[in-house]
């Protein structure tokens, strides 16, 4: 008896040294086992009288040894019983207005909010927004609405990703050069957040379609590079009363301010009636601009498109950002609406 269970011992060692796995050196044991009680059944006395070995004592030693084992593979079944999650059925989709578990988990930080709480967070999902470009600022407006669980975006594009523009068009790709930014931004939301809807019109925003897409929404986030878009874009969301949060960047600074002339407030051409002379507010292309500095103005969009769908806090309605990144600073102007404003004025 004591041979084999010396013999026993140095196969559990070897195995172990070996890295075999233990289900497979416990196997071998029982066969070892089995094969010297099988040898004991044989021998008979003959084995008795050489080893001191004894049947019987093989026979209880087995019989503890299987109550044992018995014992050790019925806690690991009772644990794997109630640590082993059963694989859930299918859920069914979420109904209108109502959160998915797994929305409710990605949504979490928002809830925990006061001023966003569920109803916050269910009226961002119920929400349509549109989005002018997808380029420097559209690139984080884009981003942070579809992570805040913005329902519906609507992105408007008709250029393509190039390389220059990765320098601080963060939602776009080097893979993705000589695509539609339209479709480079809708792969890069669907990649974030499945729970988002986008619309990607690769197209210029002019008198043909800015209507439409401005009518099916309820606020629109501008983001263009020039003046013909701004003043266009304005002036279709003033006639429809679609609120306008638009920001505009250079060089190093970069302002920021909430239209909303059907609630009071003024409209884009009251603050700016006449357009800077050629060459006065030269584009990014032609002056440059700070990698950062559309990502501050673009998240700052952001934060106001979510202030605003949700009725959180006080937005820049009525008042004008100012914010110089070279030093550090950051203005806020009152503005007030123009009675004589071709847009939102008395006339109108």
């Amino acid at each position: 008896m004591a041979v084999v269970l010396v013999l026993i011992a140095g196969l559990w060692a070897l195995g172990w040294v070996f890295g075999t796995p233990a289900r497979l050196r416990v196997r071998a044991i029982a066969v070892l086992w089995l094969a010297a009680g099988l040898v004991f059944a044989l021998a008979g006395d003959r084995l008795t009288a050489l080893r001191g070995a004894d049947l019987r004592s093989w026979g209880a030693t087995s019989i503890v040894l299987a109550l044992l084992g018995a014992y050790v593979w019925g806690l690991r079944w009772l644990r794997g019983k109630r640590l082993v999650p059963v694989a859930p059925a299918t859920p069914d989709p979420p109904k209108p207005g109502k959160f998915s578990d797994a929305e409710l988990d990605r949504y979490a930080r928002h809830i925990l909010l006061r001023e966003i709480g569920g109803p916050g967070q269910k009226a961002l999902k119920a929400a349509s927004v549109l989005v002018v470009g997808a380029g420097g600022l559209g690139s984080p407006v884009l981003l942070y609405l579809a992570a805040s669980g913005v329902g519906r975006i609507v992105v408007v594009d008709d250029d393509v990703v190039e390389a220059s523009n990765l320098q601080r068009q963060v939602i776009h790709q080097t893979a993705r050069i000589g695509m539609a930014k339209v479709e480079s931004a809708k792969a890069a939301i669907a990649a974030l957040n499945p729970f988002v809807t986008v619309e990607a019109v690769r197209a210029r925003l002019g008198e043909e379609n800015a209507a439409v897409l401005v009518g099916s929404v309820d606020l629109v986030l501008d983001g263009s590079d020039n003046f013909d878009t701004r003043y266009l874009v304005n002036r279709v969301c003033a006639a429809a009363g679609v609120p306008l949060i638009a920001a505009a960047i250079t060089q190093w600074e970069g302002q920021l301010s909430v239209y909303d002339p059907a609630h009071g407030t003024p409209c884009y051409e009251c603050v700016f009636p006449e357009r800077p002379a050629p060459g006065m507010v030269p584009t990014c292309a032609e002056a440059g601009v700070a990698a950062p500095l559309p990502g501050i103005l673009g998240a700052m969009m952001a934060m106001e498109a979510v202030k605003h769908l949700t009725g959180a806090g006080e937005g820049y309605r009525g008042r004008l950002m100012v914010f110089d990144a070279l030093y550090g600073e950051t203005r806020v102007f009152q503005i007030e609406k123009r009675a004589e404003c071709a847009v939102c004025g008395a006339a109108h």
